[in-house]
């Protein structure tokens, strides 16, 4: 997968409500999405000098993040993920990993390697081993996505975004979190390959949406309620 455009919005309940309404006719739910929004959960990392936070701090271009992820508390399915964005765009790589090697990445260490690691998990363990990377924080939401196959595109709904910092509890049933937003005020993600079709456009456009680099990790990391 090649880097893609990421637009981030902060959109207040009407304005998400008004933008459901217009997209459910124009795309489909993704195939994933059983009920009309899915759970996410996950872990983030950073080294010993906080290089990724310091590097979302600074607005540095060039960057990555790494993280564990599971959904609606689904441990048969545990992604380990980097996320990088470059020239304000973002690329992803996703891969499925055991539980035994997320309990081992939780407290800090790596299950080692083997014959057919692969290259992110052959990155990841040269990190902790040589920069000290180990787990931060966990963000957690209730996810509602979009899905359109012109433009690759996908916008997603992130409500009710909470995090904290105890991470011993990540494959929990069900966790602690302080809100990370104000009540009432959810993420709208758009995402998509070259361009954007007219018609999601204008789908969009409801004369108040502002642009944000929010970033989940940074304010789960900095949040002062935590």
């Amino acid at each position: 997968m090649d880097f893609r455009h990421e637009l981030k919005f902060i959109v207040s309940e009407r304005e998400l409500e008004v933008i459901k309404y217009r997209l459910k006719p124009l795309m489909r739910q993704d195939a994933h999405q059983k009920k009309g929004a899915y759970s996410v959960r996950s872990l983030y990392f950073d080294d010993f000098y906080n290089s990724c936070m310091r590097e979302n701090e600074d607005g540095i271009d060039n960057r990555s993040k790494y993280r564990i992820r599971i959904y609606d508390g689904d441990l048969s399915v545990i992604k380990l993920e980097k996320k990088m964005k470059y020239r304000g765009m973002t690329r992803k790589v996703s891969e499925s990993i055991s539980k035994e090697s997320c309990i081992c990445y939780m407290g800090g260490n790596s299950p080692g390697l083997s014959p057919e690691s692969t290259d992110l998990q052959k990155e990841f363990y040269g990190k902790i081993r040589m920069k000290g990377m180990h787990p931060v924080c966990i963000v957690e939401y209730e996810r509602t996505a979009f899905v359109e196959p012109k433009g690759n595109v996908r916008i997603t709904f992130d409500k009710n975004i909470r995090g904290n910092e105890k991470i011993e509890g990540f494959l929990d049933l069900k966790i602690q979190a302080a809100p990370l937003l104000p009540k009432g005020s959810h993420i709208l993600e758009v995402k998509y390959d070259e361009l954007l079709p007219d018609y999601i456009c204008r789908a969009l456009e409801i004369g108040t949406l502002q642009r944000t680099s929010f970033s989940k990790y940074y304010y789960a990391r900095n949040y002062k309620n935590i």
